[in-house]
């Protein structure tokens, strides 16, 4: 199994490829199908549009939402093709990371200028494996 950090790495290389290549404002639709080929051409499991179901109160809700990619079922990515990504994209991500219960999920948006601004790794309970004296952007409570 694969470790999910590799995995990101990997989907983050290729988003900048995507962007630099294709250019920014496509509809997300293309991004997702060319990301979706490549990573499968790279030896990845990929789900698209995957199928999320809500259990609530006794009943089940299937396919109440869709992941755009689901990479060897553990990373979920969302593509975003907006001019900025709102609070709203970010809450969106970590629904779906806690209805799957996944720790790690990246949102992407293809949108801007650049790709850098338009990233954000947002985690669910995620333990992280480097030391805490090594990690950044940290709670000092």
């Amino acid at each position: 199994m694969r470790d999910i950090d590799a995995i990101s790495g990997d989907v983050l290389d290729l988003a900048l490829r995507l962007h630099r290549e294709l250019g920014p404002g496509l509809l997300e639709s293309v991004y997702e199908t060319v990301m979706a080929g490549r990573l499968s051409a790279m030896g990845y499991s990929v789900s698209r549009q995957h199928p999320v179901d809500i259990h609530f109160d006794g009943q089940i809700f299937p396919a109440a939402f869709r992941i755009d990619l689901l990479i060897d079922g553990r990373l979920v990515v969302e593509i975003k093709s907006v001019e900025k990504l709102l609070a709203v994209h970010g809450k969106q991500l970590l629904t779906y990371l806690r209805l799957i219960e996944q720790p790690v999920g990246l949102l992407i948006n293809f949108g801007g200028e650049t790709l850098k601004e338009g990233v954000r790794r947002v985690v669910n309970n995620h333990r992280p494996s480097a030391s805490p004296r090594l990690r950044v952007n940290q709670s000092t409570e």
